[in-house]
């Protein structure tokens, strides 16, 4: 057959995070013993009142197709949590609920982006912003964040990154990989350059919930209405509330560019799916225990993590402020021998830690940062402790 497939499609690169998962999974299936730091995903069951809510629905006959963009009453239900706990007035009619945060995502570039706009992203990125970019034919440009500030990018080097085919910045907090919090201070800076340059702000809120400083969290939309009028916000239920399966996430934005996702999603998926939107009612709407307990949870894990990787040898870290990674600094174990071969990257790491100590780490090039690689503390803290006891072996035996 000599067809020529889609060009765009060939391009896009798959994501290492699901592929370690995907390599750790089948070891176990064999009978291996391996701890799995991969995929961000809470090993918490999904809110008993949750589950029950998605149970009624399909007793009760809620199976039918909904409105694209969302049932009226969970769009309500999303609008009160934008004020209750962002302080962002969206109307019902400024929020699109789409299959997961993934999708939310795509709906926002494919809504705002026109072949050749640039879209500035920050390094270390969760690795499937590029791609995204890229499907909507856009191009990103990257600006790196720099270890002493806690990997995170300043306002100065937003500004010096625009040229005048930038369309938009994405900024995740807390981030995908490192667990770096954007504080208020940090934030309006970036908001003056985003407004003055007349630009969007993607604001990836997924992780908001999950802070570990004691602080109340900002959305970078709610200081000011020129930010507010310049910020699409973005966030789902997978993270907070332990359903990344149930794939709901949701935008707050101007009506023109929420009317331009609703249409967009009507011709894609016709709709979220009707028995998780249910869901998400009530996860958003019942009692928040369940997301108490799981952030304190993760916080102890946090704690622990951190404690033990920054006394090991070869490795460096920050600790983490929010969401439930350690993005861990291997520079110093780059170079070094093992098994009679150089370890030239961290895959080179992460591939000896899966093979020969049964420890999956996610490495970091597709992330931005070669020489680094993820930890993720979603997992049990006894999982947790024999994996970093592998991980200390290998480090001890090639130091």
């Amino acid at each position: 057959m000599s067809l020529n497939l889609s060009k765009k499609a060939a391009a896009v690169r798959p994501s290492s995070t699901l592929a370690i998962t995907a390599k750790a999974k089948e070891l176990k299936a064999s009978g291996v013993d391996v701890v799995g730091f991969g995929a961000g995903e809470p090993d918490f069951n999904t809110p008993e009142n949750v589950c029950k809510a998605a149970i009624d629905a399909i007793n009760t006959g809620f199976t039918k197709y909904t409105p694209a963009s969302g049932t009226v009453e969970l769009k309500k239900a999303v609008s009160k949590k934008f004020k209750e706990f962002n302080n962002l007035d969206y109307s019902p009619s400024q929020i699109v609920i789409s299959n997961g945060g993934k999708h939310s995502l795509t709906n926002i570039f494919d809504a705002i982006l026109n072949p050749g706009d640039e879209v500035i992203i920050p390094a270390p990125y969760w690795l499937s912003y590029p791609e995204m970019v890229k499907l909507s034919d856009g191009v990103p440009v990257f600006i790196f964040g720099t270890k002493e500030n806690s990997y995170k990018i300043t306002a100065d080097q937003v500004q010096a990154a625009v040229t005048p085919k930038t369309k938009a910045l994405v900024l995740n907090s807390p981030n995908n990989p490192t667990g770096a919090l954007y504080h208020e201070d940090e934030l309006r800076a970036i908001a003056k350059v985003v407004v003055d340059a007349d630009i969007f702000v993607i604001a990836d809120e997924m992780y908001e919930n999950l802070i570990y400083t004691g602080e109340k969290y900002v959305s970078i939309a709610s200081l000011g209405k020129d930010i507010y009028d310049h910020t699409i916000t973005c966030s789902g239920l997978s993270k907070s509330y332990a359903m990344t399966g149930w794939r709901i996430g949701y935008t707050g934005s101007s009506e023109q560019i929420a009317s331009y996702m609703s249409a967009m999603q009507s011709h894609a998926t016709s709709n979220p799916n009707s028995i998780a939107q249910k869901a998400a009612l009530e996860a958003l709407t019942g009692p928040q225990d369940t997301v108490d307990a799981m952030r304190e949870e993760f916080k102890k894990r946090c704690d622990y993590m951190y404690d033990r990787l920054s006394k090991m040898p070869l490795l460096d870290v920050k600790k983490p402020e929010g969401a439930f990674y350690v993005f861990v600094d291997a520079s110093e174990a780059v170079g070094k021998e093992y098994k009679g071969k150089t370890l030239n990257s961290a895959s080179d790491i992460a591939t000896a830690l899966l093979d020969d100590y049964h420890t999956a780490v996610v490495p970091c090039a597709d992330f931005g940062f070669p020489n680094h690689f993820r930890l993720s503390y979603a997992i049990s803290l006894e999982q947790i402790e024999k994996g970093l006891d592998r991980i200390e072996k290998f480090v001890n035996d090639i130091s």
